[in-house]
């Protein structure tokens, strides 16, 4: 599920799509435009999904609480990028710790204010990732996490 308004979302949700095939795994998209779209796209999705994948962007972040009780109500583990999801009852995440890009930011800002150039700065990506497991979810939900899965985990929300 994404907001095909934004284009980097289209691009995640074309790439998402082309893992999946590899995985041989078949794709339903929900694909979002406003708020008012988010229930009619998890309704079409009951019974023939089993999990979902919610490329986040700040107009679903918005809705996020709503988004997780809906997958919730609806039986499916939702996978995102982003932890609050996963704070608000979403299964699981893996994406970048916003605290790590946001001092790097700042770091930014501090070199800029101190006279450097900024099209000398080089542009960075983040290097620092979080997986994140809400294990209260994995119950409601009747699944089992495997021990694996947990040794990986970052953080286990319980």
């Amino acid at each position: 599920m994404g907001n095909v308004g934004n284009p980097a979302i289209v691009l995640e949700l074309d790439e998402v799509e082309a893992v999946a095939r590899r995985l041989g795994l078949e794709v339903v998209a929900a694909q979002i435009r406003q708020g008012e779209d988010i229930v009619p796209a998890l309704e079409a999705l009951k019974g023939h999904a089993d999990a979902i994948y919610i490329a986040s962007d700040p107009m679903l972040h918005v809705h996020r609480v709503r988004i997780i009780v809906l997958t919730l109500a609806a039986r499916l583990p939702a996978m995102v990028g982003v932890r609050e999801y996963v704070q608000a009852g979403g299964l699981m995440s893996y994406g970048p710790n916003f605290a790590s890009l946001n001092r790097r930011a700042a770091e930014m800002v501090d070199r800029i204010l101190r006279g450097a150039k900024p099209a000398d700065i080089p542009v960075e990506q983040p290097t620092k990732f979080d997986f994140v497991i809400n294990l209260t979810t994995a119950r409601v939900l009747g699944l089992k996490v495997p021990e694996a899965l947990l040794l990986r985990a970052d953080e286990a929300i319980e």
